[in-house]
């Protein structure tokens, strides 16, 4: 899952160096955090917060088929 965030947030952004995903996994949960650039938010966010949500779903789908649920947290660098 890892991977996979990180391939399509480095695809949607101007600033593809500052991507960075941290895992924290606990039990059957697992919390994905996405940092990136400042000015990279609107990007991965989008409008009306579309993106994330698809991304967040995808996450879901995969976390299902092995019985885990995934939360996903973006954060800017200047956090």
């Amino acid at each position: 899952m890892k991977e996979f965030l990180e391939y399509v947030a480095r695809s949607l952004v101007d600033q593809p160096d500052a991507v960075w995903v941290e895992v924290d996994e606990e039990d059957d949960e697992t919390v994905l955090t996405l940092g990136v650039d400042q000015g990279d938010m609107g990007r991965v966010i989008g409008r009306d917060g579309r993106i994330a949500n698809a991304i967040r779903s995808l996450l879901r789908v995969m976390a299902a088929r092995d019985g885990r649920h995934v939360e996903l947290e973006i954060v800017s660098d200047a956090e």
